[in-house]
């Protein structure tokens, strides 16, 4: 899995809260999007209340993106936990709020124009 195994790689081993954070991470991804986050850097989820699909890229920020109809990024999204969290930690965490209360994660998220640079296959840590 490249995009855990730069995490961890970047970041420590198992035994830092980085490593232990990204294994929390990977547990609670199903098998579709552990094989997503490692292909591709990034893993995909349903918003729990409209049903408005986002790809969650690997960091801490700016790394949350609303699917358009293309399958393309339509709106970037940039919300995270309040403290200093490690990098599996926060992106279950937009995970979480995505899938449970998609319209307050929403609320509080900035908005911004995505561009194909931030957004790309490329993204991953490596």
């Amino acid at each position: 899995m490249r995009a855990a195994k730069a995490l961890f790689i970047r970041h420590g081993a198992e035994s830092t809260p980085e490593g232990r954070a990204l294994l929390l991470l990977l547990h609670y991804l199903s098998p579709v999007q552990r094989r997503q986050f490692a292909e591709k850097g990034y893993f995909e989820v349903i918003g729990g209340d409209t049903g408005n699909h986002y790809r969650i890229y690997a960091g801490a920020a700016a790394n949350v993106c609303e699917i358009g109809e293309n399958g393309g990024p339509r709106i970037g999204l940039c919300f995270l936990p309040v403290g200093d969290l490690p990098i599996g930690d926060v992106m279950l965490a937009q995970k979480i709020a995505l899938e449970t209360c998609e319209g307050s994660a929403l609320a509080v998220a900035r908005k911004f124009t995505p561009s194909r640079f931030l957004f790309s296959r490329s993204r991953p840590l490596r």
